[in-house]
C-alpha cells in the first residue's frame, strides 16, 4: 500500500503537488512578512495633520453678508455724525446771531426816536439865540449816538459817497455837473447798521449826468 520515497519522488503528480504547496506556504509567508512591515510601517509613521476646513460657498455667503452689514452700519454711522457736526454748527452759528442782532427790533423802534433828534437839530440850526439849547441838545444826541454804537448800531454815511445800493436807497436824482454822476449829494434820511446788517439804507438824493 504505501510507496517507497524513490516511488513517490519519481511520480510527476506528486512532484508538482509538492512543487505548489511549497509554493503556496511561500508566499503566504511574503504575505505575512509585507503586513507585519507594513504595520511596523504604519506604527513608525507619523500622523497626518488634519486637512484644514476650506470654507464652504454657504461661509462665504454669510461672511459677504457681515461685512455688507458692517459697512452699511459704518456709512450710516458716518451719516449720523456728519449730520450731528453741521446741526452743532447750525447751533452755534444761530446763538452767535441771537448775541449778535437780538437787539435788532428794538433797535429799529429807537432809530425812530433818532429821526426826531435829526429833525430837531436841523430846526434849531439857524436860531442864534439857542446857542444853550443847540449845545446841551448835541451833547444829549452825542451820548445816544455813543451808547447805540458800543451794542452795535452805527449810521450809514452817504453824502460825498459813490452810490451803493445796498445801502442807499435812491429816492431822487438831480442831473448836475458839480459832482460825478452817480455820487450821493445829499441825505434824505439816515439809514443804521447793525454791525454788517444794514437795518435801514440811507435814502440819498444822486448826482446824474446833466444832458
Amino acid at each position: 500500500m504505501f510507496k517507497n520515497k524513490d516511488e513517490q519522488k519519481n511520480n510527476p503528480f506528486e512532484e508538482e503537488n509538492y512543487n505548489k504547496e511549497a509554493k503556496n506556504q511561500e508566499e503566504a509567508q511574503n504575505t505575512e512578512e509585507n503586513t507585519a512591515q507594513n504595520q511596523e510601517g504604519a506604527e513608525q509613521q507619523p500622523e497626518n495633520e488634519p486637512e484644514k476646513d476650506t470654507p464652504s460657498e454657504a461661509q462665504n455667503d454669510d461672511t459677504a453678508k457681515l461685512q455688507a452689514e458692517l459697512d452699511s452700519l459704518n456709512n450710516k454711522y458716518l451719516r449720523l455724525a456728519a449730520d450731528f457736526d453741521n446741526f452743532r454748527k447750525r447751533q452755534m452759528a444761530e446763538r452767535e446771531s441771537l448775541l449778535k442782532y437780538g437787539a435788532e427790533d428794538t433797535l429799529k423802534k429807537i432809530i425812530t426816536v433818532l429821526d426826531t433828534f435829526e429833525r430837531a437839530r436841523k430846526s434849531v440850526s439857524d436860531m442864534q439865540e439857542c446857542d444853550k439849547i443847540k449845545e446841551s441838545y448835541e451833547v444829549g444826541i452825542k451820548q445816544l449816538y455813543d451808547t447805540l454804537d458800543k451794542i452795535g448800531l452805527k449810521k450809514i454815511e452817504a453824502k460825498g459817497e459813490e452810490f451803493d445800493p445796498n445801502l442807499h436807497e435812491a429816492v431822487m436824482q438831480t442831473p448836475t455837473n458839480e459832482h460825478p454822476a452817480n455820487t450821493v449829494i445829499d441825505e434824505l434820511q439816515t439809514g443804521y447798521k447793525l454791525f454788517d446788517k444794514v437795518l435801514r439804507p440811507t435814502f440819498v438824493n444822486v448826482a446824474t449826468e446833466e444832458g
